[in-house]
């Protein structure tokens, strides 16, 4: 007769990810002294410019893949106005 699951692991294989610190790579690190305000204005342009984008591959698609296109892009425009509103709140006009 033959066993149809392995065996478990001998250790518990998340015990050792907790116990060593993981250090993050600093090629895509951001500058952790950047004000809020700094931050949230390079979200709110990151995700205008990638509102942009979607929107202009919208024209060279049909049907279901122009569909899910214009969902993702109504994703982006929400949360660009989620980052404006909180910008407005950092700095009412």
């Amino acid at each position: 007769m033959f066993k149809v699951k392995p065996n478990p692991p001998d250790s518990d294989p998340g015990a050792n990810i907790m116990a060593t610190p993981r250090t993050p790579c600093s090629m895509f690190i951001v500058n952790p002294e950047l004000s809020t305000e700094t931050l949230l204005v390079h979200a709110c342009e990151s995700l205008a410019s990638a509102n942009v984008m979607a929107n202009d591959l919208v024209d060279h698609l049909q049907g279901t893949s122009r569909n899910a296109l214009l969902g993702i892009a109504q994703v982006i425009m929400l949360g660009e106005l989620a980052v404006n509103r909180a910008l407005d709140r950092l700095d009412p006009p």
